[in-house]
C-alpha cells in the first residue's frame, strides 16, 4: 500500500478520514483554500510521482465550488506525474439533467463527465447515480457502487414483521423491487406527476394496509416528495412510515419539511455531510459508507474484482 495516496478537498473531509482509517493509511496532506479574490488554491504537500492517487470529493452544496475544487485537484495531480488518478465522487451533481427535457436545454450530466475527464481523472468511483446510464457519459472506467448493503443491514436490524418497500416515483421502481426481493417484503409504487409549480398529484399502487412502510430513494432535496408520500401512505392505512435515502442534499426548507412530516425516521448515508440543522434532527440517522468505499479503493488498487460490491 506504499504507493497508494488518498486526498480530499473541502466537500467531505470526515468521510475521507474514515476511508483512510479503514485502509490504515494517513490522509494525504493537501491544502485546498482560497486566494483573496475567491479563486481556488490547491497545493499537494506530498510527492505523488508514480503513485496511485484517489481524490474523495462529492459535488455537494455548493456544488459548483466543490466541482471546481475537484477539477483543479485532478489537474494538479496530473501535472505532478501521478501514475493513476481516481476521482471518488460519492455524490454526482447535475445527474438529474441527463437528457434534453425541452428544446434548447443542456445535458449537464454529460458536461460534468467531460470536465472531470479532461481535468485528469483516469477512473471514477461513484455511488447511487440518479440514473445508471450516466456511466456511459464517461470515456474512462466508472465503478458505480450502491449503498444497498449498508441500507439493507440497517433495515434488517431495525424493522421486522410486515414491511412494504415503497418507491416514491416510477424511476425508483427497480431499486425498490431489488430491496423488496432481498427483504422478502411486498412492493408499492407511487405514481408522481409534476407540473411547473412542483408535484401535482400522487397515486398509490399496491396494498399497504396495516404494514410498516419504508420509502426508498436515491436523494432527498427539499423533502417535499417524502412529506407528500408519507401523507398518502398514512391515508391508505400504514402503521408507520420510514425512509432510507442515500444522498442527503437537504436544500432550501428540507429540514422543516421533514420535521413536520409523518416520516418517523430518515436514514441517510454520509456521502454528503449533513448541515448543522439537519444533524440536529432526531428523525435523521446517518449510516456510514466509508468501509464500502475503502474496500472498493483497496480492491481497485490491488487489481482485484469489485463486482461483489455492486449489489
Amino acid at each position: 500500500m506504499d504507493d497508494l495516496k488518498v486526498f480530499t478537498g473541502n466537500a467531505n473531509r470526515p468521510l475521507a478520514s474514515m476511508i483512510c482509517h479503514h485502509l490504515q493509511i494517513p490522509l494525504g496532506d493537501a491544502a485546498v483554500g482560497r486566494f483573496s479574490d475567491g479563486e481556488i488554491s490547491v497545493e499537494f504537500r506530498e510527492n505523488v510521482r508514480g503513485k496511485d492517487v484517489y481524490v474523495i470529493q462529492p459535488t455537494s452544496i455548493p456544488c459548483n465550488e466543490h466541482l471546481l475544487e475537484l477539477c483543479i485537484m485532478l489537474d494538479a495531480l496530473k501535472r505532478a506525474s501521478a501514475r493513476c488518478v481516481t476521482a471518488v465522487v460519492t455524490y454526482y451533481a447535475y445527474a438529474r439533467q441527463d437528457r434534453k427535457t425541452a428544446p434548447r436545454t443542456p445535458i449537464s450530466a454529460k458536461l460534468v463527465a467531460d470536465l472531470i475527464t479532461t481535468a485528469g481523472a483516469n477512473r471514477m468511483i461513484t455511488m447511487d447515480l440518479h440514473t445508471g446510464q450516466i456511466q456511459g457519459f464517461f470515456n474512462i472506467p466508472v465503478d458505480h457502487l450502491y449503498a444497498a448493503p449498508v441500507t439493507l443491514e440497517y433495515i434488517r436490524e431495525n424493522f421486522a414483521g410486515d414491511v412494504v418497500v415503497v418507491s416514491p416515483d416510477s424511476g425508483g421502481v427497480e431499486r425498490a423491487r431489488a430491496f423488496a426481493k432481498r427483504l422478502n417484503a411486498s412492493l408499492a409504487i407511487i405514481d408522481k406527476r409534476r407540473d411547473a409549480a412542483g408535484i401535482k398529484a400522487m397515486t398509490l399502487i399496491g396494498n399497504v394496509w396495516g404494514k410498516e412502510a419504508i420509502i426508498l430513494d436515491d436523494m432527498v432535496t427539499t423533502g417535499a416528495t417524502l412529506t407528500m408520500a408519507s401523507e398518502l401512505l398514512m391515508r391508505h392505512g400504514v402503521r408507520t412510515v420510514h425512509a432510507c435515502v442515500t444522498h442527503a442534499v437537504m436544500s432550501r426548507n428540507a429540514v422543516s419539511n421533514i420535521q413536520g412530516s409523518m416520516v418517523q425516521s430518515l436514514a441517510v448515508t454520509d456521502t454528503i455531510p449533513l448541515t448543522p440543522e439537519a444533524a440536529a434532527l432526531d428523525k435523521i440517522r446517518v449510516l456510514s459508507v466509508a468501509p464500502l468505499l475503502g474496500e472498493a479503493i483497496k480492491r481497485i488498487h490491488n487489481q482485484d474484482s469489485v463486482s461483489s460490491l455492486f449489489v
